[in-house]
């Protein structure tokens, strides 16, 4: 009577929850009928006390508007057979059919616990596609569980773990949970890995275990992330956060943070069934790993962040000509990896640390090791890139522009072979040119030129006649 009476007022307070949140929870039941299922336990044989223990749960969750439950069945159709089926699908007000066949299961066969796992995603029904929002959105997709109940005891006929990953890969899955019953022996390979495992030593404890599943498939938890300085102050800054499922490594929810006039984080709903993978957008990324949040609280998520900013801007000599704003890659120092992008004369966040550097001027400018502090400004200036105007006797002529640097050429670019006058806007150092008529296979038509590029000024390289 007492269980009966907690039952009944948690399960108003999560409807309550439920219906405000207006999300739709759908709970798969996947039952194992094999043979074993005859063997006793408790009070009766296995089979005897899950259809008391489900047809009594099932009368406390029966009113519940926002959840919906199915019955999947394996082990049950004959005594030679391994199949499995859905005998109750989704369908508001389907309980007294879920209770209905309950009654009637009879153990007959054998397991099938993977093929039945591996049937299941055909059980839910399909809504439309899109990124999944925090709950209560407007566009909340529905929260698919499976719940499989099992004594554990016969082999089946697939690797439930391979097949548990496949149906949680597929993004239709919330959570799979496991309810085990039985003599603990019988589940001597770990069934973790399919899904959340729970054994269940006695028939007290039963009710008790399925109800706690259910109420957790119902609540929310509440999170409030702080993005702090190395001081431990709130950063004032928007930065973009992706949750992603730690199992399936599948983004879950994305978000911005912010905080607003009186420096105060905003207050996420998100699932308590995942744990996730957090991704914080800096630069590079930071990362948190397998964080699990608790239902029915205020979850803290405290993140310090130790950044300082990176800006390169020219020296600021005023030339007659136009100056693009050239692209800026920032890469992971003594490494190929990105973490940052900019253009010339942008102020960009990094975290703390060392960075290597390239501008894509003509040729590109690599700086190595750059030092990002914490809450400081790193500010590079560079030489102002100079103009080479190159004058060719006649218009189809063939040829290249190298940097020459200890006597090493490394080709910057082509010439065009249909200008006479050519400007090219070269960063500062030595260069050399090869020309030659396009139409000429000499050696002895073929012309070279070493120059030098001064910062901010004009250079006029003539090649005189062919």
């Amino acid at each position: 009577m007492l269980l009966a009476a907690a039952c009944h007022v948690t399960s108003a307070e999560a409807q309550t929850r439920a219906s405000t949140t207006g999300d739709k929870t759908r709970v798969l039941i996947i039952l194992d009928c094999s043979h074993s299922m005859w063997d006793r336990w408790q009070s009766d044989s296995k089979i005897k006390v899950t259809q008391k223990v489900l047809l009594k749960f099932l009368d406390s969750v029966a009113n519940q508007q926002n959840i919906e439950v199915a019955l999947r069945v394996f082990g049950h159709l004959n005594k030679n057979s391994y199949g499995t089926r859905l005998e109750v699908p989704f369908e508001p007000g389907n309980n007294y059919k879920i209770q209905s066949k309950i009654k009637t299961l009879v153990p007959n066969g054998a397991c099938t616990a993977a093929s039945a796992l591996s049937s299941s995603l055909n059980d839910f029904p399909t809504v439309g596609a899109g990124a999944t929002r925090m709950r209560g959105g407007a566009d909340s997709q529905p929260r698919n569980i499976i719940l499989i109940i099992t004594d554990g005891m016969d082999d089946c006929d697939g690797n439930i773990c391979d097949v548990a990953r496949q149906v949680q890969m597929s993004g239709v899955i919330v959570q799979t949970f496991i309810l085990g019953i039985g003599n603990k022996q019988d589940f001597q390979h770990s069934l973790d890995c399919a899904g959340k495992f729970t054994y269940v030593p006695n028939e007290e404890l039963y009710t008790e275990t399925l109800y706690n599943i259910f109420r957790l498939s119902e609540e929310e938890a509440q999170l409030v992330i702080s993005v702090n300085d190395e001081t431990g102050h709130l950063l004032e800054t928007e930065l973009p956060i992706a949750f992603y499922d730690s199992q399936t490594g599948v983004v879950k929810y994305t978000t911005m943070y912010s905080i607003d006039g009186r420096y105060t984080p905003d207050t996420l709903v998100i699932d308590p069934l995942v744990s996730y993978d957090i991704t914080l957008f800096t630069h590079p990324e930071t990362k948190l790993r397998r964080r699990q949040f608790k239902p029915g609280q205020v979850n803290q998520l405290d993140v310090t962040i130790e950044q300082g900013s990176l800006q390169m801007r020219l020296d600021g000599k005023r030339v007659n000509y136009q100056i693009p704003q050239y692209p800026i890659l920032v890469y992971r120092h003594g490494s190929t990896e990105l973490v940052g992008q900019q253009l010339l004369g942008e102020q960009q966040n990094y975290l703390s640390g060392t960075y290597d550097i390239e501008m894509l001027s003509t040729p590109p400018l690599q700086l190595k090791g750059v030092s990002v502090v914490s809450s400081s400004a790193t500010d590079l200036s560079i030489p102002t890139p100079g103009m080479a105007n190159i004058n060719k006797a006649r218009a189809i002529t063939t040829g290249a522009v190298f940097a020459y640097k200890e006597g090493v050429l490394t080709q910057v670019c082509d010439l065009n072979p249909n200008k006479v006058n050519e400007r090219l806007l070269l960063m500062p150092g030595e260069y050399q040119i090869v020309i030659k008529p396009q139409n000429s296979i000499r050696y002895t038509t073929v012309r070279t030129m070493r120059f030098k590029i001064e910062s901010g000024q004009t250079t006029n390289i003539n090649l005189g006649s062919n």
